[in-house]
Order: structure tokens, then C-alpha cells, then sequence
């Protein structure tokens, strides 16, 4: 058997082009486009690159990109007052702060100062919240983009056994969330779980997320499978992820790194974006996105 490379890059192309149509349909009717703004503190090189090509993506979406470009001594005061004339302007419709921040901020109250219903990145308490309950909010990007992903390759996913290996709040806890939501049986496994192979060997469907090269091995896995590898790690043969690429042997399909799950992870930002203009608007968008 030999997986089914699932192509990120090509569906996060789709669904650019569809979250332009709907950015084009807000602007016809609420005559203003949907506007996305970025804050960046400090100069991490990674975070820079990341930053320009969420301005770029924005911009060739049909929405107005608003980039904040702080230094690294940015003090919290002067931070939280930014977040503040971003939450009260209405020409911006989701925030960004990019992660991490310096040492001295406090990560945690920037993003609970966020407008819960500006805050496209999904990471306030607020829209966790919505998402464990089942009500109408802002899903992480990365998550939301793997739960798109799943659908398009098995269609129904009601009834599978799904193991999520990682629990973060950016990804392994949402991803557990939108998993159940959608009828999977769900394992959140972590460091600490005993015997993670036999647990991995009864999914599904795999959800990697925990930072380690290559950990998620074929003898893993169960035969046909589908694997989703949300980890990025730099090594000296380049960037891999958390699964072994020689589980293609007994997977049914998986994505790969890179091409996989990282390009969906901005186009799923644009979504929300448009997403939370409609909502402002009150306009109906024509299609789903």
C-alpha cells in the first residue's frame, strides 16, 4: 500500500479563491472591504516572514491588510492600548498578534484583550469556550484548516476512531473539539501516555502535533489510515514532521511536510477574516467557505 499524498497547498489554493469571492460579496454589499490587522512585536526573523506573507495573502484576497510593526521593548501598556484601537475600529474585522511574543509581554492577557468576535486566530478563552459547547466562534487555523482537509479526503468522518497525539491549545485541544463535533471517537495522547503505539494502532485517522521529528512510526500505524502531520522541525536533512514519511507504506493517506498542512493555516486566517465581516455586516454570503 502506498498513501494518498493529501495536497494542502492545492486545496489552500481553493479556498483562496473562494474567500475572494466572499471578501468581492462583503465589499458589494457593505461597501467597505474586509479588513485583517497584524501585529508584530520585536523582530524574530520566522515571525517577519510569516507577517509579510499574511499582508501579501490578505491583499490578493481583495481585503485591506493592516500591519503593525512594533519594537521589541514594546511595553504592555503601549501594546494592550493598540489591541484597544483595533478592537474599536470598524474597519478592522480580525486581529492578529503574532506568537510569541517577547519575554516580557504577557501573552495571555494581549490575547484576552482581543474582541472575542475580532479574534480570527481563535485563541481567546471565549471562542475555546464556544467551540467546547458547540456554539458559533472563531476555530484556531491550523485545526480548523486539518478538519477541512479530513472531510475532503473520507467525506463522512462520523463513527471513526480519530487520536490526536498533542495537547495544546493551538492545536491538539481544538483539534480534539472539532473532531468530536463531527461524530469521531476521539484519544488525545501526549507525552505521558503509556504505550502510544498501541494507542495510535487502533486510529483511524492521526492527528500529529507535538514538535518531534519523525516520532510517529509505520509499526504505528494502522493499515490505511489517515494521517495528518501538523509538526514542522528543522533538521540537517531539512524540514520534516512528526510522522515518519515511510508510513506511506501502510497509511491510506497523509499529508506531507512541507505542502501539507502549513499552507492552509493562512488560507483558513483569510477565511476567518471574511467570515467575521460578513458577521459585522450582516451580510449572507451567496457559499460556504
Amino acid at each position: 500500500m502506498t498513501a494518498r499524498i493529501i495536497d494542502g497547498k492545492a486545496f489552500a489554493a481553493g479556498l483562496r479563491e473562494r474567500v475572494a469571492v466572499a471578501a468581492a460579496e462583503v465589499a458589494s454589499i457593505a461597501k467597505r472591504k474586509p479588513g485583517l490587522a497584524v501585529v508584530l512585536v520585536g523582530e524574530d526573523p520566522a515571525s517577519a516572514v510569516y507577517v509579510r506573507s499574511k499582508g501579501k495573502a490578505t491583499v490578493a484576497a481583495g481585503m485591506e491588510s493592516f500591519e503593525h510593526r512594533l519594537p521589541a521593548d514594546t511595553t504592555q501598556e503601549t501594546l494592550e492600548a493598540l489591541v484597544d484601537r483595533l478592537n474599536a475600529d470598524p474597519a478592522v474585522d480580525g486581529i492578529l498578534v503574532q506568537l510569541p511574543l517577547p519575554g516580557h509581554l504577557d501573552e495571555s492577557a494581549i490575547i484576552t484583550r482581543i474582541n472575542p468576535d475580532k479574534d480570527v486566530d481563535g485563541f481567546h478563552p471565549v471562542n475555546a469556550g464556544r467551540l467546547a459547547t458547540g456554539l458559533e466562534g472563531f476555530v484556531p487555523c491550523t485545526p480548523l484548516g486539518c478538519l477541512m482537509l479530513l472531510r475532503d479526503v473520507l467525506g463522512d468522518l462520523s463513527g471513526r476512531q480519530a487520536v490526536v497525539i498533542g495537547r495544546s491549545n493551538i492545536v491538539g485541544k481544538p483539534m480534539a473539539q472539532l473532531l468530536i463535533g463531527d461524530s469521531c471517537t476521539v484519544t488525545v495522547a501526549h507525552s505521558r501516555t503509556r504505550d502510544l503505539p498501541d494507542v495510535v494502532r487502533r486510529a483511524d485517522i492521526v492527528v500529529a502535533a507535538v514538535g518531534r521529528a519523525k516520532m510517529v512510526k509505520p509499526e504505528w500505524i494502522k493499515p490505511g489510515a489517515t494521517l495528518i502531520d501538523v509538526g514542522i522541525n528543522r533538521t540537517d536533512d531539512g524540514l520534516v514532521g512528526d510522522i515518519d514519511p515511510a508510513c506511506a507504506e501502510v497509511a491510506g493517506a497523509m499529508t506531507p511536510v512541507p505542502g501539507g498542512v502549513g499552507p492552509m493555516t493562512i488560507a483558513v486566517l483569510l477565511r476567518n477574516t471574511v467570515v467575521s465581516a460578513a458577521r459585522r455586516d450582516g451580510v449572507t454570503l451567496s457559499a460556504a467557505i
